[in-house]
């Protein structure tokens, strides 16, 4: 089964339950036994992690699943820009958070789902399949969120974490640590953020500019030029299609 479109907590949440279901097996009278957790209780597997452990690690898992998203996808690109796009017309609560941060989580998906099928594909399935164990399945999963993350990351970003780090060289970029990569991957999505943030500002600080010296050369001093400018701001935004273009953009920057 391919998921299609593949959301990330989904598979956590997957990989977590498969994790802690790879505890329980069948006896051989067909009842329900934990293998290798309690004493009696069946064949004891080597190296089978007791089953508070794997508990804890999906509570855990839950608890990092929004700040994963976050920092391994495009989430923080988009989220930003969305919120550039806000303020530059004007508009203090419209969109609203939720709309915004729901909209950025949906282009992220949209974004990521090459990602996140190879992740399944080259991970999960196999894990669920018991073909590997799950030290391999997420070696295999973190591999593509490694290359999407380098593809995304600036050269000077990385080598300021390898700095600090203490890394002089590398053979090949595979063999940067994930703890470099993913935050220099975030510095340099907020670079990118800001960059189109202040592409999209350029337009409408001009239209601002515009109103404010009409206003002021009509000696209507009393009218903030704001109330003039915004909902001519907005009637431009919607006449262009500012939403289509401004989330073209984004996605076409992954590519």
């Amino acid at each position: 089964m391919r998921l299609g479109g593949g959301f990330l907590l989904a598979w956590g949440c997957l990989f977590a339950f498969a994790v802690w279901s790879s505890g329980l097996a069948f006896g051989a009278e067909g009842d329900l036994t934990l293998q290798g957790m309690l004493p009696g209780s069946g064949q004891a597997v080597p190296g089978q992690v007791g089953i508070g452990l794997q508990v804890l690690a999906l509570m855990t898992l839950f608890s990092l699943a929004p700040g994963l998203l976050i920092m391994v996808t495009s989430f923080t690109r988009v989220v930003v820009v969305f919120s550039f796009v806000r303020q530059a017309m004007g508009l203090q609560g419209q969109p609203p958070n939720q709309v915004l941060v729901s909209l950025a989580l949906f282009v992220t998906f949209f974004v990521m789902s090459p990602v996140f099928d190879q992740a399944y594909d080259g991970g999960i399935r196999p894990y669920l399949d018991q073909q590997i164990t799950e030290g391999e399945a997420m070696d295999r999963v973190i591999v593509p969120f490694r290359e999407f993350m380098l593809r995304q990351t600036r050269e000077q970003d990385l080598a300021l974490f390898m700095k600090l780090s203490g890394i002089d060289k590398l053979d090949k970029p595979e063999d940067v640590p994930i703890r470099l990569v993913i935050p220099a991957f975030m510095i340099s999505e907020l670079k990118t953020a800001f960059q189109i943030g202040f592409m999209i500002y350029l337009p409408f600080l001009i239209v601002d500019m515009v109103v404010a010296s009409v206003v002021m050369s009509m000696g209507m001093m009393m009218l903030p030029p704001l109330v003039i400018s915004m909902p001519i701001k907005l009637i431009l935004f919607v006449l262009v299609d500012g939403w289509s273009l401004v989330v073209g953009s984004l996605v076409q920057s992954f590519k």
